[in-house]
């Protein structure tokens, strides 16, 4: 999986990112990858993910928080 997977992605940004100068993430969602970056670097790189480790991230999360 490469950033170059996530051409077609459609992007969303974080809801909890309004009032805060900017500073927030954007996640994109294709059917075989998932992609995180920085709204104001959009170029700065893109983390990418499978559905599976995605997944695990999700419930990691949810678990510790």
């Amino acid at each position: 999986m490469t950033p170059d997977s996530l051409t077609d992605a459609v992007w969303r940004k974080s809801s909890r990112s309004s009032g805060n100068g900017g500073a927030c993430v954007e996640v994109g969602f294709t059917p075989e990858t998932i992609g995180v970056r920085d709204t104001k670097d959009r170029e700065g790189g893109t983390l990418v993910f499978s559905d599976t480790q995605w997944e695990a991230f999700l419930d990691t999360v949810k678990r510790r928080y």
